[in-house]
């Protein structure tokens, strides 16, 4: 018979390895509390046009990655590619513009992109957006910054550079545009045909490239810097002002872009060499126009996505190791009568918290000490139906509780 297998860029997440991905997630979750950002949840797909509209048609995302598919009804419909547009979709459909702005929220979800597999980038892969909606204040953008190194410095990750750029806004972006596609056209000859053809599309994402020849041509390239005009050059001298007052360090690297058109003034993106050449941990920054673009009111907002699975790969390259919780209590039975007096107390000490387990495998006495030790158990009771005692694992009677003494025994067992 044919083996089935995950398919391919998917994984499993075993029980061996949960103790450590809740530990991600837990504490991404307590780090966005504490920051003052709420949890919201959207659909695993929508409708296409929401993801071609602010992704852009050109990008690398509409072009090759989606997973899109007609439903039974005829809809375009694709499985979500990044957590930003349909997060801002909920923000315009459920009229969270009139709450209080800032708007802060984040969810933990699975995205979905065709791409090559490589290490820490999986065709379904889970990732933490966070998203800002609804202040253009450049504290703002400090504080989103600041809020992932918290988080990192609670997962005891310290081996990162932080890349910081602004890319304009509508009103300067339009002139640096012009005089990119001109240098292109005049060094066309030093460049790639995915380079050129990004140049037609959406200029700016020709830094994009993994191509090291054309980077280092690249590198005489008009630089986005340079082309600011006063409000964009204002907000990101703010910007790093308060970085600097954080105490976060960052690098200026003026190649920097996203890969999505929407993204406008800060981008930044925290890079690690325990990744190899898929670097990047997080990366982000601000879409003043994407709540627009769907018909929402003119919002400015910022945020990032950080991929769940490569910090577990950076946690790991640190040598940490989670360990799975002990089991509290196991309990040692002869027959049927004896797990017929402990199942009352099994439910009790659950119901109060603590990790309580039996043998259901038939093993005799000694095979259920082992199974108790290989689940690393606190406590090993043996019950003894003649006497009514609960002993210790060695046979004495440590404690002379009857079995029908339950709230005795659980408070021993809390003890």
């Amino acid at each position: 018979m044919k083996k089935f297998r995950a398919p391919r860029g998917t994984h499993d997440v075993l029980p061996s390895e949960f103790p450590l991905w809740n530990r991600v997630v837990h504490t991404a979750e307590e780090v966005c509390a504490r920051y003052g950002y709420e949890p919201i949840t959207t659909p695993g797909f929508e409708d296409t046009e929401l993801f071609v509209r602010t992704s852009g048609a050109g990008s690398d995302i509409v072009r090759k990655e989606m997973y899109t598919f007609d439903d039974l009804g005829g809809r375009s419909l694709t499985l979500r590619p990044e957590a930003t547009a349909p997060i801002c979709r909920a923000y315009v459909e459920h009229g969270l513009h009139r709450r209080p702005q800032p708007v802060k929220l984040y969810t933990i979800a699975a995205l979905y992109r065709y791409d090559t597999p490589q290490k820490g980038r999986y065709r379904e892969h889970h990732q933490l957006s966070v998203e800002a909606i609804g202040s253009s204040e450049p504290a703002l953008d400090a504080e989103v910054i600041q809020l992932y190194t918290e988080l990192l410095r609670r997962l005891g990750i310290e081996s990162y550079t932080i890349q910081l750029n602004s890319i304009g806004d509508r009103e300067c972006r339009p002139a640096y545009i012009e005089r990119l596609r001109a240098w292109v056209a005049d060094h066309e000859a030093d460049l790639d045909d995915e380079t050129r053809q990004k140049a037609e599309v959406s200029p700016l994402r020709i830094f994009d490239t993994k191509n090291r020849d054309v980077s280092r041509a690249l590198e005489a390239a008009p630089k986005i810097g340079e082309s600011l005009c006063g409000p964009c050059s204002e907000h990101f001298a703010r910007v790093r002002k308060f970085l600097d007052a954080y105490g976060v360090p960052y690098e200026l690297v003026s190649t920097l872009v996203r890969g999505l058109d929407y993204y406008t003034r800060t981008t930044f993106e925290f890079v690690s060499n325990a990744l190899g050449a898929q670097d990047a941990l997080v990366g982000g920054g601000r879409y003043d126009y994407l709540v627009e673009q769907i018909g929402g009111p003119p919002t400015p907002a910022l945020g990032f996505g950080a991929g769940i699975e490569r910090l577990l790969i950076a946690i790991q390259e640190t040598g940490a190791v989670a360990e799975g919780r002990e089991i509290d209590v196991f309990f040692v039975c002869h027959d049927d009568d004896e797990r017929r007096e402990v199942l009352p107390l099994l439910a009790e000490l659950r119901r109060h918290g603590l990790r309580a387990e039996l043998d259901y495998a038939g093993r005799s006495d000694k095979g259920q000490v082992t199974q108790a030790n290989r689940l690393k158990a606190k406590r090993i009771v043996i019950v003894n139906s003649v006497d009514g005692l609960v002993r210790e694992r060695d046979g004495r009677p440590d404690w002379n509780i009857s079995l029908l003494d339950r709230s005795g025994f659980v408070e021993k067992m809390r003890a």
